[in-house]
């Protein structure tokens, strides 16, 4: 199909060896942006734990820099090819474009991460003006050509150039902020669509016209190109429909035009299946690329549903990052790396057999690192555990890694090969026999299963200890089996099972239907060991209890559920064979139970205890270990500039495990793997845009007090894999507490989800330094563990700390100098316990609390104050200067907190 690379037929002179012509060492060149870019993509897959903006960064980078490089050099090269002309897409022109098109790339992703809007807006313009200039160069081209088989190849790259700059100029508006309403989720799914099924979908449909039988080594079928002629019109009628709806009218008006998209790919695709059905794929190159459409064509008829299901764009936009895997790593990843594997050989040239040579480097394990990559891919978007999606995406990295350590080596064997004048071993190019496939698909599956089965090991709640039968009676004998069985259907509602007691005759095989009516996750498990999976909202499960001898106490398991009153149980009736009363039936069982939740509350955390008590190892005179370095106390400066910002970040909800003293550690849920979570700040009218990603393995939520907003939807709790996108505006100043909503709210506050959005009042005054205190209090669990629900319900904190970790500012003081200002914001996050801030020595001359200021310098009165008395969940600031070099101790006032860790040191000098 192309000249000096392939043929568009598979029938034409077999390629020359190209040396080490100017050509060949370009293609190397640009096509290392490329790889470059996929290898930046690993790297921020590796990191994206540590990452803000993570998803974004990863769909960016492959995006952005990766595929529209490869689409901008490659639609050049295959552009030249078809319309039989001496390539041009090389020298400075080119050159330029590139240079341009990357440095667009970094400063979009640049000014998103520092929130500079300006910088975002020249890099758009920079990305589209490089694809801009491009289009018209591939216009220049064809009006050269002589009229050709196939030149509707390049009005397919021509088409989707100038998609792109669209799909830019929305990305900007977004970035600006500012939308109100349901604007940000019609901006977003038309950039989606623009560049995913424009820039990038009209590309691919149109280089398969040639590739895909090139890749065959078969025959253009008869009638591609008659197809492809009618299928771009299709195309982009279908787009273009999509596109007006989602900007105009309600979601079921774009899924026409989604469906009309499809069809055109079906029109251009008949050919291909033809192609295929001719010459079956044998390759890593075609089946990549064939895996791939698939999921090009599942995703399209999801969209459809989403589209179908709703009249809500907001609701539309809860849904559509679903799609955001399935098109970006099982539809473009997949079909860019089937086409490099399938075009660097040919490039690195050397003649048929180097190129045999180099393509058998390539395919090494196909047949398995396919299997492992796609149903790797479909378990990471069904609804599995946490930790088995995330054991799937880490498998998806390896096999990205893999290729492209398969590259490298391909690349640099081909050079050195090729400076020897050596085509390298190699073996003459017989198809992998049926075995060797099977057995490679058997291998991925294999890999993947293990890696399931590890996965899910790993995320198993501890189990009850099965203490002993249901069948067995109060008095230690056996009950006499009826034969009958039992069936009643239980409910949840409310953080309550209804009914949450049952009768059964004694000897009946009892069965409980639980239906999850309620709107988080839930389980029921009785004394026993019976249990049931965690069921979501929504869904039903069946719990087989045996034959019952006796009463049965049970409670749903996740974590702090039963001490909100989840609780259940089974009574017996009729002759139990000296059945205990209920009252000491009752007793017996909650004292069991009283062990168990002990030992087995935290299930669902990503850490079990170890059995130790952390309580027993706090010290509150003990010195962390060498190396100890306490949290920034450092509040982050303001943005400067002028008029209101908007502020985009992401949270992710991990489960931690820190020190939190010296010689005390728990297992912490956290905003972005800190307790307190990372700090925001901002000023009175900007916008903050916060993307909620659940890691964990149970359900969280997040509520910004620093938004007034209806709570239902931007607070509802998010399972494991699920994100959310949380937008308010900060309308009133002040220390804004933000923390996890799920019930118990106050369990999961206590174990650490919470933080502070700091907003300047109007006209704040600069000063010589600036710190951030939250205080909370811990209720200690096992050593390891995660918080103690009864001591949280009791109220009695074991330890109460500054910025999460006891006494931490004794270690490492805060700083001054004499006659320096100090500002410092105090939050008292709780969730049970009051502050009461108080700096030994010195004297407060302004006290803002609440978003009011109660003291400020200069009043008649001269007055001063010592405290900054607070309430759970509010906050303000004090402002002191200190005279004399000194250490001045900083407690909460409330003395027995201030001696269980709510203590530190500001140094004077």
């Amino acid at each position: 199909m192309t000249t000096q690379l392939s043929s568009p037929t598979a029938n034409g002179p077999a390629p020359k060896p190209p040396g080490r012509s100017p050509r060949a060492l370009w293609h190397l060149g640009v096509n290392a942006i490329v790889v470059a870019w996929l290898a930046l993509f690993a790297v921020v897959g590796s990191a994206h734990h540590f990452l803000p903006h993570a998803s974004w960064l990863l769909v960016h980078t492959l995006l952005l820099g990766a595929v529209t490089n490869a689409v901008v050099i490659w639609s050049g090269h295959f552009a030249a090819s078809v319309l039989r002309l001496p390539e041009a897409n090389r020298g400075a022109p080119a050159a330029l474009r590139l240079v341009t098109l990357n440095a667009g790339a970094v400063a979009v992703i640049g000014g998103m991460y520092t929130g500079r809007w300006p910088v975002v807006l020249v890099g758009a313009s920079l990305v589209a003006g490089a694809v801009t200039a491009h289009a018209g160069w591939l216009v220049r081209l064809l009006r050269r050509a002589l009229p050709g088989r196939f030149s509707m190849t390049v009005r397919y790259y021509t088409a989707a150039a100038a998609l792109l700059p669209v799909g830019a100029a929305l990305g900007v508006v977004m970035a600006r902020g500012d939308l109100g309403g349901d604007l940000p989720e019609r901006l977003l799914l038309a950039h989606e669509m623009i560049n995913l099924l424009g820039w990038v979908g009209l590309t691919v449909a149109g280089t398969l016209i040639t590739l895909w039988p090139t890749m065959l080594r078969t025959r253009v079928a008869d009638g591609a190109e008659r197809a492809g002629r009618r299928a771009l019109p299709v195309l982009l009628a279908g787009l273009g429909a999509a596109v007006a709806a989602a900007l105009f009218g309600p979601p079921p008006l774009a899924a026409p035009g989604v469906v009309v998209y499809a069809a055109g790919l079906v029109i251009a695709g008949v050919p291909w299946v033809r192609e295929a059905r001719a010459k079956a794929p044998r390759s890593f190159a075609a089946w990549s690329v064939a895996a791939g459409s698939l999921w090009l064509a599942g995703s399209l008829l999801v969209l459809a549903g989403i589209l179908l299901s709703t009249t809500s764009w907001i609701t539309v936009g809860e849904h559509t990052p679903m799609l955001t895997a399935p098109l970006a790593a099982g539809w473009i990843a997949q079909v860019l790396l089937g086409a490099l594997s399938f075009l660097v050989p040919v490039v690195l040239g050397g003649g048929p057999m180097a190129v045999r040579a180099a393509t058998a480097g390539l395919e090494r394990a196909w047949p398995a690192r396919l299997t492992i990559t796609n149903t790797a891919l479909l378990l990471c978007v069904l609804p599995v555990p946490s930790l088995v999606r995330v054991v799937c995406s880490v498998l998806l990295l390896v096999m990205l890694l893999y290729f492209l350590v398969l590259l490298l080596l391909t690349v640099v064997r081909g050079i050195r090969n090729r400076r020897k004048e050596t085509p390298g071993p190699v073996s003459p190019e017989v198809p992998a026999p049926a075995y060797r496939v099977l057995g490679g698909v058997a291998l991925g599956l294999a890999v993947v299963m293990l890696a399931v089965a590890g996965g899910g090991a790993a995320d198993v709640r501890s189990l009850p200890i099965l203490e002993r039968s249901a069948a067995t009676s109060a008095d230690g004998g056996e009950v006499t089996p009826t034969g009958r069985t039992t069936t009643v259907e239980v409910r949840v509602r409310n953080m309550r099972f209804s009914p949450d007691t049952v009768e059964v005759p004694a000897g009946d095989r009892l069965v409980i239907e639980l239906h999850n009516t309620g709107t988080d996750t839930h389980d029921l498990v009785l004394e026993t060991g019976a249990r049931t999976d965690r069921i979501a909202p929504g869904k039903r499960a069946t719990l087989d209890a045996g034959v019952i001898g006796r009463d049965l106490d049970g409670w749903c398991s996740v974590v702090g559920h039963r001490q909100m009153g989840m609780v259940f149980g089974v009574t017996a009736t009729g002759d139990t064979g000296g059945a205990a009363s209920a009252g000491s039936g009752e007793s017996a069982g909650n004292e069991r139970s009283g062990e168990r939740e002990s030992a087995h509350d935290h299930g669902g955390t990503a850490s079990e205890g170890t059995g130790e008590s952390a309580a027993d190892a706090f010290d509150p005179m003990a010195e962390p270990a060498d190396g100890f370095t306490a949290r920034d106390a450092r509040l982050p400066h303001v943005t400067e500039g002028s008029g209101p910002r908007v502020h985009k970040r992401t949270l992710t909800v991990q489960e931690s495990e820190a020190e939190v003293a010296p010689g005390v550690r728990q297992t912490l849920w956290t905003f972005g793997g800190t307790a307190p979570g990372p700090v925001l700040r901002g000023r009175v009218g900007d916008t903050f845009e916060i993307t909620l990603v659940n890691d964990g393995t149970i359900g969280h939520s997040v509520d910004f007090h620093a938004g007034a907003l209806a709570p239902d939807r931007p607070m509802r709790t998010i399972q494991p894999g699920e994100s959310l996108t949380y937008r308010f505006q900060a309308t009133r100043s002040g220390v804004w507490m933000y923390h996890c909503s799920t019930m118990p709210m106050s369990l999961h506050i206590a174990n650490g989800m919470f933080g502070a959005v700091v907003i300047d009042p109007p006209d704040l005054p600069r000063v010589d330094h600036e710190y951030l205190l939250v205080q909370s209090e811990f209720y200690l669990g096992e050593q390891n563990g995660t918080a103690d629900p009864a001591k949280v319900n009791a109220k009695e904190p074991d330890m109460v700390a500054f910025n999460g970790y006891a006494n931490q500012y004794d270690h490492a003081p805060l700083t001054a100098r004499t006659g320096e200002r100090v500002r410092i914001w105090v939050l008292t996050a709780g969730p049970n316990v009051a502050g009461a801030f108080h700096v030994v020595g010195g004297q407060f001359d302004t006290v803002f609390r609440e978003g009011a200021y109660d003291l400020r310098p200069g009043g008649a009165e001269r007055g001063g104050a010592q405290v900054l008395d607070l309430a759970p969940a509010s906050g303000g600031f004090v402002e002191l200067t200190l005279p004399e070099a000194g250490n001045y101790p900083f407690v909460t006032h409330i003395m027995s907190d201030a001696e269980r860790g709510a203590h530190g040191v500001l140094r004077v000098r």
